[in-house]
């Protein structure tokens, strides 16, 4: 098992680090095609592991003994002693594009996560992982005439690649009894290129390209808490909340103008820079979870970004005066509403058809983004899963966790429709690494 985890791990980083390549031939292998993703920091990812994913990602008040809950550090408390977890996932998804009367598909395939976790102490649960934090992958173009007269046509091409990735290191804590707090200490990384390009049928205009690029390199905190309220012996309600403080990601963003003259070929290069220009929201969130025998749990979340407090580098001209600042205009608040739930008929149960795990989930999202003045797309996503238990001689602990995902991307009049189905399959390896063996 322990090879088996490490071959997984070095997979998984390969994965990563060779997984921000945007779009080939109509295919992705960053996560997205989303023209969205040329906006602020990305298509954001829904950082759940195998078992959230069936349910659409809610988790803000599920405690499990078995499985890693990332979405609330202060459930690592409710891990089983003796056990170490390890869940690794991936994600294949198709996607459809409608525009008015035209439509495109795409196809892409992202590694998601790894996480691991382990009971340290009595009531003390210790969880290490990495997770996408957003992704970026575009191609396009669109072409016209410049003027009434159709003798001069215009080409803009659009293209980006890049992404965010974190890794974490967390804890969560039983400080009494039904009372756990947790925290996760995380490093987020990565960089983006968008360049935008404007080319003319007459050699005589000249080619303007502007590109766009950033590096992150930062630690950012994120805070956990749950109380747990029994009813009855077989009934009893999790409240949860999460906390995450605002961030400066230590970022000089930068853009690069260059204006080429056909005819000579000459290239005049003006290079902007704004300091400290990328920030992450302050973010907080509540859930319940009503666990009724650990054979029924239906849950509850929300979630709230204020990216509304804070700007994104934007370059403009205004009187023929370009510059590249902070527009304080670009970010709307995001709140996500989400709801799921899981049936298992008998956890203990012999029988592999006993021990399985169904799973649903829907989740609404506003938008965080605004463009041209205009609200970017909400999302409106709908999930199913299952949880296969591994049972054979040598384990009866793992799971196989498969779900699949619809999600629905839908803005303004005039701007992009995206529809996408999603296939998430996750391994969660169970092992009794500290059971002390007695021989008689």
């Amino acid at each position: 098992m322990r090879r088996i985890c490490s071959i997984a791990l070095m997979a998984a980083l390969t994965l990563t680090a060779n997984g921000q390549s945007a779009n080939d031939n109509n295919i992705s292998y960053s996560g997205t095609n989303s023209p969205y993703s040329q906006y602020g920091l990305g298509e954001l990812a829904d950082q759940a592991s195998g078992f959230n994913r069936g349910m659409n990602g809610v988790g803000y008040g599920f405690r499990e003994h078995n499985q890693v809950n990332h979405k609330n550090p202060a459930a690592y408390s409710a891990l089983d002693s003796l056990t170490f977890l390890f869940d690794a996932g991936m994600t294949g998804q198709l996607t459809n594009f409608k525009e008015g009367n035209k439509k495109r598909n795409a196809k892409n395939a992202d590694f998601d996560y790894v996480v691991a976790a382990f009971r340290a102490f009595k009531g003390v649960g210790v969880s290490v992982g990495l997770f996408p934090y957003s992704n970026i992958g575009y191609k396009y173009s669109n072409t016209g005439y410049v003027n009434d007269l159709n003798t001069v046509t215009y080409t803009n091409t659009y293209r980006g690649s890049g992404g965010f990735r974190q890794v974490f290191l967390g804890a969560g804590w039983e400080v009494v009894k039904n009372l756990s707090i947790g925290a996760d200490i995380s490093y987020i990384w990565g960089d983006y290129e968008r360049a935008i390009t404007n080319s003319y049928s007459d050699s005589y205009i000249n080619t303007i390209s502007k590109y766009y690029t950033a590096e992150v390199s930062y630690f950012t905190l994120d805070f956990g808490i749950q109380y747990t309220l029994p009813i009855n012996k077989n009934n009893s309600i999790t409240v949860g909340a999460v906390f995450s403080p605002k961030q400066d990601l230590n970022a000089n963003p930068e853009c690069m103008v260059l204006s080429t003259n056909s005819p000579t070929g000459v290239t005049d290069t003006v290079s902007y820079k704004v300091s400290k220009g990328l920030k992450l929201p302050m973010t907080i969130g509540g859930g319940i979870c009503f666990n009724h025998g650990n054979s029924l749990k239906v849950g509850a979340d929300y979630q709230l970004q204020r990216w509304g407090e804070i700007g994104f580098p934007d370059y403009s001209v205004v009187n023929d005066n370009p510059s590249y600042e902070i527009n304080n205009n670009y970010f709307s608040d995001r709140h996500r509403f989400t709801v799921g739930g899981e049936y298992c008929k008998d956890e203990n149960g012999r029988s592999r058809m006993s021990r399985m795990r169904y799973r649903l989930g829907a989740s609404y999202t506003t938008p965080y983004l605004k463009i041209n003045g205009y609200n970017g797309p909400k999302e409106i996503s709908v999930s199913a899963g299952v949880g296969i238990p591994i049972i054979n001689e040598h384990n009866n602990r793992s799971f196989i966790n498969i779900s699949a995902q619809w999600v629905n991307q839908k803005a303004s009049a005039g701007m992009i429709d995206v529809n996408s189905f999603r296939i998430n399959l996750g391994i969660t390896f169970n092992e009794r690494w500290f059971q002390k063996w007695k021989v008689e």
